[in-house]
């Protein structure tokens, strides 16, 4: 057992040191950033393997937990390579660093693929996260380059080319290439210097023409970044932009926040849109892109939906405001500017947008009726219909909502603020938007803590609605929402108990949040809800202790609080679900502690476990099995000490 312990523990440390790389400014970061996610989803199970109280584990159980080690150390050794290596050599030789991507998770998917899972005691939501792992390698082999920055790669081989030839290369070319390496700073560049020298060091003094080519072009960006702040420190460079005729046009203005620039042009823009990937530019500059016959997001990459853009009056509105504070004239948005860069029956009407830029600046006003009032037609808006939902949110609302949930001191605007939230997170892409909002779990917890009980109870329900996707079950487990959504589930109404429950329920599929959720005191405020007279949190109640069971701590306090009478209870008499959901918690509870077997057998589960794996659901027969098995084994190892279980059982 110390062997498997030890060998797993050694695994998490593992996993833990990769996924604590930096690798952020790296060209590759979202490589890196896919491999580190994936190996974090493998934490949970090699967790349980450690803490499993199973005295000993089948050979080839210990032996594929090795081939696993041994995959690791390659993949490790990639992603401390992408993050020292010279980013400019990652952009040129991309091409061969995606190989050793794909033979690392190769690797991985093989060695994942090799263990024998049917022989861990393992829940159903682990093997299924593990599958979910699997699929995703098995995805990643094959792909890749479709995450490339085909520009950054034309503008940086396009300076490398013209390093011989002395071309004059075009400063735009020069500034692209500086932002996307994030090459603004000395620091940034004197790693980047480093890194380039690293790779003569061991070349052994002889790096060859490549070498020597990329020098000449981190000196070009080199001059560059220093020709536009001739006082470079460790600040990023200063930008100049067209000023009103009444300025002088060398003026250096102060440096617009990176959200007011184009991330296409990097000028301060005048009439922002927003595209289907939910990234903001330039009218004007995404309108040459797209006419281009480029059909991707030129930020992210992504596949764009939709050549629909849609104007982000909020952050026009903001721009506005920054100039008016710094004293510069607002940049004038073009007359003829249209709602979309071509004509599509999808875009909201005139009349909608005009509705939805007033509602907005009425979010921003200093007058809290204004602000009550807006939030509250927002939130009538939202409910209607999706295409309601993404033109809010694409209009820039969310930030603007996200900031009355904190702000305001009124409890009304705060409800209208919170529930806005919620309908408008039924969209799917909604849901990104929200979540990557600077503030917006934390306020929505602070709603779930301090706000009035309607809106307690639609916080709840939004970050239910939020945790769907897997990413943000971590981040709202981080902002401190297990705690308040308990304390909801112990006092709220039948509804605010429902979207407590059904929140709780979506958090603690993440092991890390199993934890969390023990230490918040739910297991006993579920344990009163199951053996309550009338009570309808039965089915939410017994399956967020199947989840809890999994954990270490949550079989402590299971056991602790004698479940096992009710377990065994609804086994008998419950509703499929509740039966298949109570001999899971008693899998768990059984296979930690003996007694529990003891107890169980005394209540005269046999007869039922027997009947449940032949006439049960598909997942009731599977822990039926389970429990049949463990009582099986434990009859053998008394048989063998000389004392049965019936000798067990009259020492209770």
């Amino acid at each position: 057992m110390a062997n498997k312990s030890e060998l797993a523990q050694t695994l998490i440390d593992s996993v833990n040191e990769m996924a604590s790389i930096s690798n952020h400014r790296t060209p590759m970061k979202k490589h890196c950033g896919n491999l580190s996610r994936r190996l974090k989803l493998l934490l949970p199970m090699l967790e349980e393997i450690r803490d499993s109280q199973v005295s000993s584990v089948p050979d080839e159980v210990v032996e594929a937990l090795f081939s696993l080690k041994d995959s690791l150390l390659p993949a490790k050794d990639l992603l401390i390579f992408v993050t020292q290596v010279s980013r400019i050599y990652l952009v040129l030789e991309r091409d061969q660093v995606m190989l050793k991507f794909q033979k690392v998770t190769a690797l991985l998917e093989q060695s994942l693929s090799g263990i024998p899972y049917e022989n861990l005691e393992m829940s159903d939501e682990l093997q299924e996260q593990v599958e979910l792992v699997l699929i995703q390698l098995r995805r990643a082999i094959g792909k890749g380059g479709d995450m490339y920055d085909d520009e950054l790669y034309r503008d940086v081989l396009s300076l490398y080319s013209n390093c011989d030839t002395g071309t004059s290369t075009e400063s735009e070319i020069l500034r692209r290439v500086a932002e996307k390496l994030q090459l603004l700073t000395i620091a940034d560049l004197t790693q980047e210097s480093l890194a380039l020298l690293d790779m003569v060091s061991s070349s052994g003094g002889d790096p060859g023409e490549s070498f020597e080519k990329m020098s000449m072009v981190l000196k070009k960006i080199k001059d560059f970044v220093q020709t536009h702040n001739p006082n470079l420190d460790d600040a990023p460079m200063r930008q100049k932009y067209p000023l009103s005729k009444s300025q002088d046009e060398n003026q250096d203005i102060p440096i617009p926040p990176e959200d007011f620039q184009c991330p296409i042009s990097l000028e301060l823009m005048k009439d922002p849109v927003i595209v289907s990937s939910g990234q903001t530019y330039e009218r004007d500059c995404i309108k040459t892109w797209l006419e281009g016959g480029n059909s991707t997001c030129p930020k992210t990459q992504e596949t764009l939906t939709s050549d629909t853009v849609t104007p982000n009056y909020a952050l026009r509105s903001l721009i506005a405001q920054w100039c008016d504070s710094n004293g510069i004239e607002p940049p004038k948005r073009p007359s003829n500017s249209q709602p979309s860069s071509k004509p599509s029956s999808s875009s909201p009407p005139a009349d909608e947008h005009n509705k939805i830029e007033e509602l907005l600046c009425k979010l921003t006003s200093q007058r809290p009726e204004d602000q009550r009032s807006a939030a509250g037609e927002i939130r009538l808006l939202a409910k209607q219909n999706n295409h309601n939902r993404v033109a809010i949110a694409t209009s820039g609302a969310i930030p603007l909502l996200v900031n009355l949930l904190t702000v305001s001191d009124d409890s009304q605007t705060q409800e209208h603020a919170v529930t806005s939230i919620l309908n408008l997170s039924i969209c799917r892409d909604n849901k990104c938007r929200i979540v990557s909002s600077c503030g917006a779990v934390p306020g929505i917890v602070h709603v779930l803590k301090k706000g009035n009980m309607e809106a307690r109870e639609n916080a709840a329900a939004t970050l239910f609605s939020l945790s769907v996707i897997d990413e943000n079950k971590v981040t709202i487990g981080n902002a401190g929402a297990i705690f308040p959504l308990v304390i909801l589930l112990s006092e709220g109404s039948q509804r605010g108990k429902k979207d407590a429950a059904t929140a709780l329920f979506n958090l603690c599929i993440f092991q890390g949040n199993k934890g969390k959720a023990v230490a918040a005191g739910l297991v006993p405020v579920l344990m009163q809800s199951l053996t309550e007279p009338e009570s309808r949190m039965v089915d939410e109640g017994l399956a967020i202790l199947a989840i809890l069971s999994s954990h270490p701590e949550g079989k402590m306090v299971i056991g602790s609080a004698d479940a096992v009478p009710v377990m065994v209870e609804f086994i008998r008499s419950g509703s499929p679900r509740n039966k298949e959901n109570a001999a899971a918690v008693l899998v768990h509870l059984c296979s930690w502690n003996e007694q529990h077997l003891i107890e169980a057998e005394k209540l005269g589960i046999m007869g039922l476990l027997i009947q449940m794996a032949e006439n049960g659901t598909d997942r009731g027969k599977r822990k039926a099995a389970q429990l049949l098995n463990r009582f099986t084994r434990f009859s053998e190892q008394q048989k063998q000490s000389g004392l049965g279980v019936a000798d067990q059982i009259s020492l209770i």
